[in-house]
């Protein structure tokens, strides 16, 4: 099972990052437990300039944008 980290405030790029990331774990089948990481001490704890950002399996894949659902079905299925 994949860990995928949603970094923000809970803002609408946010959301849209987390569904984003929620249809590409369901349409390529890979089983993830999906965390909203808001506190802002927890999100400097990462190497990121800019949010929503994207963390699976606690490496930082995106930040700054929305990827396509393409982009991170890619990223879940490295390594699996």
């Amino acid at each position: 099972m994949k860990t995928v980290k949603i970094l923000g405030s809970g803002c609408a790029n946010c959301r849209k990052l987390e569904s984003v990331a929620r249809a590409a774990a369901l349409g390529a089948g890979v089983q993830a437990d999906f965390i909203k990481v808001t506190h802002h001490n927890d999100i400097l704890a990462y190497d990121i300039v800019a949010t929503p950002a994207l963390v699976i399996d606690e490496k930082v894949v995106c930040s700054g944008r929305i990827p396509t659902q393409a982009e991170v079905a890619q990223w879940l299925g490295a390594g699996a």
